[in-house]
């Protein structure tokens, strides 16, 4: 762990460094905030313990925190292990424990889907805070439930129709609350009376655009900072040249292994006056689609090299990419493959920087029409302009790093 000067109150009286434990799970969408927010913090004098897969340790210790490994358990069930509601939750937790229990930290700060450094914390008596990566997910009266990929009513009547779909969403949240309190009920936590129990009321900080986010209601203490962007050092590619339009192809880490927006992309982009650089974010191996001599396939690519060079990008719809383009200024177009995507692509379209090609339509002249639309329509990049701009202005790092530490002396303990 590294050795940070004392910090000092308004008073100027010397202060003890806090101490932060920060968790999330793996996959970069969660893994990457996570890292994001630690090495915020550690630039303003807290020592700083993540606890996430192996994988990323490397880089954990080489922005300046220490590490610490998370439980790699399957997490969802399959046709070949049916998990019991919660269970890995459970083993998690039991491992999480003695980490926060020898740390001590100051605060916890765990993922909205990783729920065992919260209750380890809750079980240790620290307080903790959730860092959600993405849109925030809980309903709000009148808007569509999230995960639906629905735009909000524009009047009245469509306000009642999804206030009616309300009683059915609740049964999904009930159960959701049942399921967790039988886990702290098997680790020696009380019920809770509230659904979205991952979610502390003390401290939440949602790492996305506040453009991209429907108007509703927002709960107290919770904070839309603006997306938490990291990623591991990467190679820059040189895209294919000339001055024509550049089209980047970023698809999804975890989804569609059989590449087919990569191949969707070879052939419909195959004719047009545009550049297109596409990374596979995978080994090619025999399956290496056939490439127009417009277009560069990569196995892999710094994004935060290549975005800011791109007119448009095409994604899957993941929130970290869609967010980390509009970062840069650069319209996206999503094509929506699994979980929050969906979402994910409505919102963008919502908020102007972009459009949503639902998955099954997907194909060569139908993303070959929405990628000309969108490059030739100026107002999709004014927007992403904006939203870069207010990015600019709003560093989310600085932001979660602040409130985190405020939260932290607040509640500070022994």
């Amino acid at each position: 762990m590294t050795t940070t000067a004392p910090s000092h109150s308004e008073s100027g009286v010397a202060e003890r460094p806090l101490t932060i434990l920060v968790g999330a799970f793996g996959d970069p969408g969660h893994a990457f905030p996570a890292i994001a927010l630690g090495k915020a913090l550690v630039a303003r004098g807290p020592r700083v313990a993540v606890q996430t897969w192996s994988k990323w340790r490397e880089h954990v210790e080489a922005e300046g925190m220490s590490f610490h490994a998370a439980p790699e358990y399957q997490v969802f069930p399959t046709r070949e292990r049916a998990l019991k509601p919660y269970e890995a939750v459970v083993r998690a937790s039991a491992e999480t424990r003695p980490i926060v229990a020898d740390l001590r930290p100051d605060a916890v700060v765990s993922d909205i889907l990783t729920l065992a450094p919260a209750l380890a914390a809750e079980l240790e008596g620290r307080p903790w805070a959730t860092l959600v990566p993405h849109l925030f997910p809980p309903p709000a009266d009148g808007v569509p439930p999230f995960g639906m990929g629905a735009a909000p009513p524009r009047g009245r009547l469509g306000a009642t129709g999804w206030r009616a779909l309300a009683p059915l969403m609740n049964l999904a949240l009930e159960r959701g609350r049942s399921e967790l309190n039988e886990t702290r009920r098997r680790i020696g936590l009380p019920p809770l009376e509230h659904t979205h129990g991952g979610i502390s009321h003390d401290l939440c900080m949602i790492a996305t655009f506040p453009q991209l986010e429907y108007p509703r209601r927002w709960p107290p203490r919770t904070h839309v900072i603006g997306p938490l962007v990291w990623e591991p050092p990467g190679q820059a590619v040189e895209p294919p040249p000339g001055d024509e339009p550049l089209v980047l192809v970023a698809p999804s880490t975890s989804q569609d292994p059989d590449m087919k927006l990569v191949r969707a992309a070879m052939g419909g982009l195959a004719g047009l006056p545009v550049r297109v650089l596409a990374t596979s974010n995978r080994p090619l191996g025999a399956a290496r689609p056939r490439v127009p001599g417009n277009a560069r396939l990569v196995e892999w690519l710094s994004y935060s090299a290549a975005m800011p060079l791109a007119d448009v990008v095409v994604c899957h719809g993941g929130h970290g990419t869609l967010a980390r383009a509009l970062a840069c200024g650069v319209p996206v177009v999503a094509v929506p493959h699994a979980g929050d995507m969906a979402e994910n692509g409505m919102r963008l379209q919502w908020a102007g920087a972009g459009l949503s090609l639902p998955g099954p339509l997907l194909g060569a002249r139908s993303l070959r029409w929405v990628v000309e639309h969108v490059l030739e329509e100026p107002r999709f990049r004014r927007r992403a302009g904006e939203l870069a701009e207010w990015s600019r202005r709003n560093d989310a790092g600085e932001s979660a790093a602040s409130l985190v530490e405020r939260f932290a002396r607040a509640r500070a303990m022994p």
